[in-house]
């Protein structure tokens, strides 16, 4: 199968070379430095160093060049360069269908507070025009699914044949791939838990122990549960590897962004400096902002996420958002 990879951050990188071993693939970037240091090293230094990515993966910087006989395109960009690149798949295929798409990005849109799903149908408006499409996500670091240590997500879609049939065409050994049709669950599972990683490296900043850190997640998977229920998601999705499977990684791993995030904050660092130094996009924190303002509209109680946004906005220090979500009142489990 012949898969476009757009963006070459850690994650599009990890995926060219995991997909490689099976498939022809294509790496875009549209930083030409990236791709002409890549061309000379075969190596993201930038974003994914001490993988080299074999000769047979072509790494360009047209756009154009890279949907040319692309089978399934896989969007590998933040959530907010999703929107640009869906209206740039649109214009180039304005007279053919768009091949299916994937997308490994995570969070809902700022100010349309649209989950990746959402985006693609407001892109592509009309059901008759519109490519299959689906999302990968789940417990998983670039570094580890780059190295081929064993790796398992969800391929989900609203469309399950779909779903399946794109789960065993990728699924390669190590790379375990499940699929689902719960597309709302399994989106919303991938977003919030980095406003919860955000949680927890506040806690582990602060050395508040294991059993709180235990009691955070646990909460927490109760509020990306009841919320994304409220949404359309299944209850049984949080359970899963999109779900709890992803929070554990994200809020215990050392290379998970957000917790670095949180961890930076419970140092008394300011947030526009924690994410200078982390060189990447940390997703939890314009998706907290963006779920602590759709939650207050569906009135859904996210204590922690309202906590987490009070921290990113200043208007918290970290001992204070612990202490007020310690004073709340005991409620039944």
């Amino acid at each position: 199968m012949r898969i476009s990879v757009l963006a070459a951050g850690a994650w599009g990188s990890a995926l060219a070379l995991a997909f490689s071993r099976r498939h022809e693939v294509t790496l875009w970037s549209h930083e030409a430095d990236v791709v002409a240091e890549i061309a000379a090293s075969r190596e993201n230094r930038r974003f994914l160093p001490g993988f080299v990515l074999p000769e047979k993966i072509l790494v360009i910087n047209d756009l154009k060049a890279a949907f040319n006989q692309a089978e399934i395109l896989l969007i590998a960009t933040p959530i907010a360069g999703l929107r640009p690149t869906l209206m740039a798949i649109r214009e180039q295929y304005a007279k053919t269908p768009p091949p299916p798409m994937l997308w490994v990005c995570k969070g809902f849109e700022v100010k349309s507070g649209k989950l990746p799903h959402g985006v693609l149908e407001e892109v592509f408006p009309d059901p008759s025009r519109r490519p299959a499409y689906g999302t990968l996500s789940g417990p998983s670091f670039a570094q580890g699914v780059a190295a081929g240590l064993p790796t398992a997500i969800t391929c989900a879609a609203h469309d399950m044949a779909f779903a399946r049939q794109m789960a065993a065409k990728l699924n390669d050994g190590a790379l375990r791939i499940y699929a689902s049709d719960d597309l709302i669950g399994v989106e919303v599972g991938g977003a919030l838990k980095n406003i919860l990683a955000i949680a927890t490296g506040v806690c582990d900043g602060l050395t508040l122990g294991d059993n709180a850190r235990a009691a955070l997640m646990t909460r927490g998977l109760a509020e990306i549960a009841r919320f994304g229920k409220a949404l359309g998601g299944r209850k049984e999705t949080f359970m899963g590897l999109a779900g709890a499977g992803d929070l554990i990684l994200t809020c215990t791993g050392n290379l998970s962004r957000n917790r670095a995030v949180g961890l930076g904050l419970a140092a008394g660092k300011a947030l526009p400096d924690i994410l200078a130094e982390l060189g990447h996009v940390a997703e939890g924190v314009p998706t907290a902002l963006e779920v602590a303002r759709l939650a207050e509209e569906l009135g859904i109680e996210m204590p922690i996420t309202q906590a987490v946004t009070l921290l990113l906005q200043g208007q918290l220090a970290p001992r204070e958002a612990v202490a007020n979500l310690l004073a709340r009142n005991p409620a039944e489990e």
